[in-house]
């Protein structure tokens, strides 16, 4: 389980592809306190640390993960949000979050306001997710409220804070980002199908 707030970037510092899986290995100020068999959410997506090493972790994305997520994309050097699971006796933060990606999305609009930033994203809407006006979403794995739902779309706006300490910085139009939709939301509209 996890809040949805990033605790730090991490950066790729390798991939290493073995049949379908992809070993990621992640250099962070976090990497050394963690532990084998930890769960840590990777731009939003729950992970096992199987290996660790000089500053560096390691974990396994298995085809299916790669198949629902941005995580086949990864490149050497990109920035990756990372937070490790709450704890039980802890602020929620964020929303309830449970680091199991629904889908990914499309950047189509960016805007630089004034003090802040406002992103757009477009999904596919016949997988049932939606969003509602000041709901919650996960945008790789960043807790964030909804400011303009639509069908297949919706958009976000920034702090400061966040931009700089996310890699929201990097996300422009064209970009491809995790999502995992509100867990409540998501319940309510399967029951509503009934």
């Amino acid at each position: 389980m996890f809040t949805g707030i990033i605790e730090t970037l991490g950066k790729v510092a390798d991939l290493r592809h073995e049949q379908g899986n992809l070993h990621i290995t992640i250099s962070s100020s976090i990497s050394s306190e963690l532990k084998i068999d930890q769960s840590v959410a990777h731009n939003g997506v729950c992970l096992t640390v199987i290996a660790l090493a000089d500053g560096t972790h390691t974990v396994t994305a298995i085809e299916e993960t790669l198949n629902k997520t941005s995580l086949g994309q990864l490149k050497v050097g990109d920035l990756v949000n990372l937070e490790r699971c709450m704890q039980m006796n802890a602020r929620l933060d964020g929303h309830i979050v449970q680091g199991h990606v629904d889908q990914t999305a499309v950047c189509t609009g960016f805007n630089e306001l004034d003090g802040s930033w406002e992103y757009t994203f477009e999904y596919d809407a016949g997988t049932g997710n939606v969003t509602v006006e000041k709901g919650s979403i996960c945008v790789n794995g960043i807790s964030l409220t909804v400011v303009n739902s639509k069908e297949n779309s919706f958009s976000v706006a920034i702090i400061p804070y966040t931009f700089e300490h996310t890699n929201l910085q990097q996300v422009r139009v064209g970009s491809v980002v995790n999502l995992e939709f509100d867990i409540i939301g998501k319940y309510v509209a399967r029951l509503m199908k009934r």
